[in-house]
């Protein structure tokens, strides 16, 4: 038997699907497949199942590949689509900053090292505690979300200090929500106000705005409209108050495959509209270029990331073939949430059977326990056989539950053909530990 961080490496690979796997993946002619050169078969022997895989490798090259794209910006990659302290080391040593939004996101960004001057602090309801915890720890940008935390803020800077601040604004275009919890409204001139009370407080330093569009963002011309609504702000601003904003953050969403049909939205591309749109808008205001923040998340992880299953039963009958595993709703609530999908392969053994439509399901006792719906599966499926699914690297790890006292899972991060454990599985003793009597 391989141990931890053996090299489990194979042979004998066939060329790797283009989408939505990790850009290392081999789908070998015997069944097995590798990523980094590590066989899954062996994974799954080694570490059980179910398993969240991440392909380290996969992971850098994203992070490079946002920051080549966007030299004279800041890439800050969002914590919220994952993040333990192996990722928080792999986002610090690619030098990209870090936008979290809880105080444990930022625990665990302290607990690694990560420098606070490159941390970026938002969300839409923060508590004492962790507006303490952020001011406190010298986050270099804290994003105000609602009226009442400025005064909040400002009354936490310690005497001689001044904490850096984005205001987060639901700027006037098609793409955006206008009523939501989040962010302040340009429209009702909550956003305004927002302005004028952080410039009124001496312990803020207000250095720029901030707006997210959404998730799944498929094409570079949302961001382009919201770059020139928030640059005409900027131009507002200065004229209103003689200050000249140095930052924008454009905020996270961009898109990425989940199925073969689909194409995530190219980091190349994506911030050479963005800059073109905002220098020509910027140059017809009399403005000069304020420094471009994005925050990608689910680009850079998700498909780095995939999940292992063991099938346990097989159901056919009614005309559709039910294939349950051993994992659930609890690693992936997003099928249950969203109706998202998902790519699933079989991985172990070759079958010579016709692919038939079968439908992935959990081990929860929930009748929208659903992984994937309809997905091509060999006819010949069987309990023992492994299952792969694709793209699961953001929200399945950050948004898992112990739902049904089921212990969440291990992550193993794979890379130069060696594989090791992260994060461990969680056992039922985990569970109990929070208990404190009978």
């Amino acid at each position: 038997m391989c141990a931890l961080g053996q090299d489990l490496a194979t042979t004998t690979e066939t060329p790797p699907a283009e989408n939505p796997w990790p850009s290392t993946t081999l789908f070998r002619e015997d069944g097995d497949a590798t990523t980094a050169g590590v066989s899954l078969v062996e994974i799954a022997r080694l570490y059980g199942t179910p398993a969240y895989v991440v392909d380290e490798a996969d992971v850098r090259r994203r992070c490079r590949e946002y920051a080549d794209a966007l030299p004279e910006g800041t890439v800050a990659y969002a914590a919220k689509a994952f993040l333990c302290r192996a990722m928080a080391g792999w986002v610090r040593e690619e030098g990209l900053s870090l936008d979290v939004c809880s105080g444990g996101e930022l625990a665990i960004a302290r607990s690694v090292g990560f420098p606070a001057e490159r941390i970026i602090f938002h969300g839409n309801a923060k508590t004492p505690r962790e507006l303490h915890d952020a001011v406190e720890g010298g986050v270099g940008r804290l994003v105000i979300d609602n009226l009442a935390e400025v005064h909040r803020v400002a009354a936490l800077v310690p005497e001689g200090r001044r904490q850096k601040i984005l205001i987060r604004v639901v700027p006037d275009t098609g793409d955006a929500v206008p009523s939501q919890k989040f962010g302040l409204s340009i429209a009702t001139g909550e956003a305004g106000v927002a302005v004028a009370r952080v410039l009124a407080q001496p312990e803020l330093e207000l250095v720029g705005l901030h707006c997210h569009l959404g998730s799944q963002i498929d094409s570079a011309r949302p961001y382009e409209e919201a770059v020139r609504a928030l640059a005409e702000q900027l131009a507002l601003i200065r004229d209103a108050h003689g200050v000249v904003l140095p930052e924008l953050d454009l905020g996270g969403g961009q898109a990425i495959a989940y199925l073969d049909s689909e194409r995530g939205l190219d980091p190349r591309s994506f911030a050479a509209a963005l800059t073109a749109a905002l220098e020509e808008r910027c140059a017809g205001l009399g403005l000069p270029v304020p420094r471009l923040i994005v925050e990608p998340g689910r680009s850079i992880s998700g498909p780095a990331g995939m999940t292992l299953y063991r099938v346990i039963a097989v159901k056919r009958g009614g005309g559709r073939v039910f294939v349950a595993v051993d994992g659930g709703m609890s690693d992936n609530p997003r099928p249950s949430l969203y109706g998202a999908r998902y790519t699933v392969k079989m991985v172990g053994r070759r079958s010579r059977e016709a692919a038939r439509p079968a439908t992935v399901v959990g081990h929860h006792c929930e009748t929208g326990d659903v992984l994937a719906e309809d997905v091509p599966l060999p006819a010949d499926v069987r309990p023992g056989d492994l299952l792969a699914v694709a793209a699961t690297g953001a929200y399945h790890h950050s948004m898992a539950s112990t739902y049904n006292a089921t212990g969440r899972l291990p992550v193993i991060a794979v890379s130069a053909r060696r594989a090791r454990l992260v994060v461990r599985r969680e056992e039922p003793d985990d569970l109990f530990l929070r208990e404190v009597g009978l």
